[in-house]
């Protein structure tokens, strides 16, 4: 059920199945101030969408309902922000499955790795202070702990703008949860993988600056020296910079979070059945990567004072503002946020994805649009794309159009040329391979035709489908899914290599010759 509780969030009043329309942008204001926040609302009721559609279907709309139910999801909450100003904030469905206590506006939800985003946020503030620096090695900082040396890679030093942008070569891309009655680590404890720990120590794998690996590791080495500087705890930094000036008032990185707080989704399993009991939801002592408890409401003030931070009314100064949002190059993320588009579509976003919670939060900040989208449950991430799909819909912006695939018949002359095994090139720059390096890292990879489909084998991964795309061009699924693999044609008619391109990124597969390849199958 939609909660009862829209009404007068940030001066702009909502109610069940009725929206007031927002107030008039000022003339100074661009275009996407004065959007229909009706219409904006009512499409997210009732215009999501999926992100695929096969060839010969009409693109399906549901209601959020609908989906809510098919996904098992039991709480939703959305937030949207306009001109870097939050305008609306509302909750959908209930806290807890079989419950009848509503999630509004103000309902807490885990939102997993959007940590980082105020982790970030944090650190730059203090950038900007001038307590910290950028391009300084972090060794400077940390007094309780020290990255420990590597003796294989000559040139250890990583900065702030490293760890900030996920390059700084350190492991540990996430953390596990933590069930009632299970121990929590320190902060110490976490960066030495040391029991009651469940991951690895927090070591250099690569050299600093060298690729792009997302490392949550890399973030609790940042929330080391953001505790070593401040000379307190994450919650009272965090407090004092980010939760206090954007209005976060119900905000916390406190694990396990206590009942006290009240208004909390619970946790739900992928059938939506309550889970993490009898407390009913996990812990996340990983706090600055991944153990922020926040509201849509909260979120929504949080993307509006990032937003505002271009034109200097903001969280950060401009000049700060302008580093978070700019690529850092191997990977393509800025300090913090990951970013995508350009012109008035540029962007800056994040998701987070816990066992039990999925969240995503997106600005624009040539517009000054916003949004934060929150579940509490497991099949949350799924939802969540479908909600965002709805809302490029109604901005019209193009950002998240339906991608459309085209009938192929992989029997056709040509289509069987690109079956065969495929190396990757390491000649081609980091800096194109980008975030590929992350998380599409196979040496090789193999195509086939079976039972009338092109196929793509990956190491130790199931065997996945390619839905065409046009002639060379095929959509990723499974392990490559989130990626387009086009094939390459020389001019002599042979198939030479095929790219896997994701965004900006972009890794280079040479064909082996077949007799080479026949050699290296398992």
């Amino acid at each position: 059920m939609k909660s009862s509780l829209l009404a007068c969030v940030f001066a702009l009043c909502l109610s069940t199945g009725a929206a007031a329309q927002a107030p008039a942008a000022p003339p100074s204001a661009p275009a996407a101030a004065t959007r229909d926040l009706a219409a904006l609302a009512a499409t997210i009721e009732r215009g999501l969408r999926p992100s695929v559609v096969a060839a010969g279907e009409t693109v399906p709309h549901w209601t959020l309902q609908q989906r809510m139910a098919h996904h098992k999801v039991p709480g939703v909450a959305i937030a949207l922000v306009q001109d870097g100003q939050p305008v609306y904030a509302v909750g959908y469905g209930v806290r807890a499955a079989g419950g009848a206590e509503a999630v509004d506006a103000d309902t807490l939800f885990s939102v997993g790795s959007v940590s980082k985003m105020i982790t970030a946020a944090t650190t730059l503030r203090l950038v900007a202070q001038g307590r910290l620096e950028l391009d300084r090695d972090v060794g400077a900082y940390l007094t309780s702990w020290r990255i420990p040396p590597a003796p294989a890679i000559a040139d250890p030093r990583v900065t702030l703008r490293m760890l900030l942008s996920h390059t700084s070569g350190l492991n540990v891309h996430g953390f596990e949860d933590y069930l009632p009655g299970e121990a929590l680590p320190t902060l110490r404890q976490t960066l030495d993988g040391a029991a009651p720990a469940k991951n690895p120590p927090i070591r250099l794998q690569y050299p600093p600056g060298t690729r792009m690996d997302y490392s949550g590791g890399g973030v609790m080495v940042e929330q080391q020296i953001l505790e070593d500087v401040a000379g307190q705890p994450l919650e009272a930094i965090a407090r004092a910079q980010v939760f206090e000036p954007a209005g976060m008032r119900r905000s916390t990185f406190a694990n396990p979070l206590p009942a006290s707080r009240g208004n909390i989704a619970q946790a739900h399993d992928r059938n939506g059945a309550l889970t993490a009991l009898p407390r009913g939801w996990q812990a996340f002592p990983e706090q600055g990567a991944s153990g922020l408890w926040t509201s849509a409401r909260d979120l929504g003030g949080f993307v509006a004072a990032l937003l505002r931070s271009r034109r200097g009314d903001g969280l950060l100064p401009p000049a700060v503002f302008a580093d978070m949002t700019a690529a850092v190059s191997p990977g393509g993320r800025g300090l913090g946020p990951e970013l995508a588009g350009a012109g008035v579509a540029r962007r800056f976003f994040h998701n987070g994805s816990n066992d039990s919670y999925r969240a995503g939060i997106e600005g624009y900040p040539q517009t000054g649009f916003g949004f934060v989208i929150l579940t509490n449950g497991a099949n949350g991430g799924a939802l969540r794309g479908e909600i965002r799909n709805a809302i490029s819909d109604a901005l019209g912006d193009g950002v998240k159009p339906a991608i459309r695939t085209v009938a192929m018949d992989p029997a056709a002359p040509g289509q069987a040329d690109y079956a065969g095994r495929y190396r990757l090139d390491p000649a081609v720059p980091m800096d194109v391979r980008g975030a590929l390096a992350d998380w599409f890292d196979y040496d090789t990879l193999s195509v086939d035709v079976a039972a009338g489909a092109l196929v793509l084998r990956l190491p130790d991964e199931a065997d996945a489908t390619l839905p065409a795309l046009g002639p060379t061009r095929f959509l990723g699924a499974g392990a490559a899914g989130g990626a387009e693999l086009e094939f390459h044609r020389d001019a002599h008619g042979a198939v030479q290599a095929l790219s896997v391109i994701a965004g900006d990124a972009r890794a280079y597969y040479r064909r082996e010759p077949a007799q080479a390849a026949q050699a290296g199958a398992p």
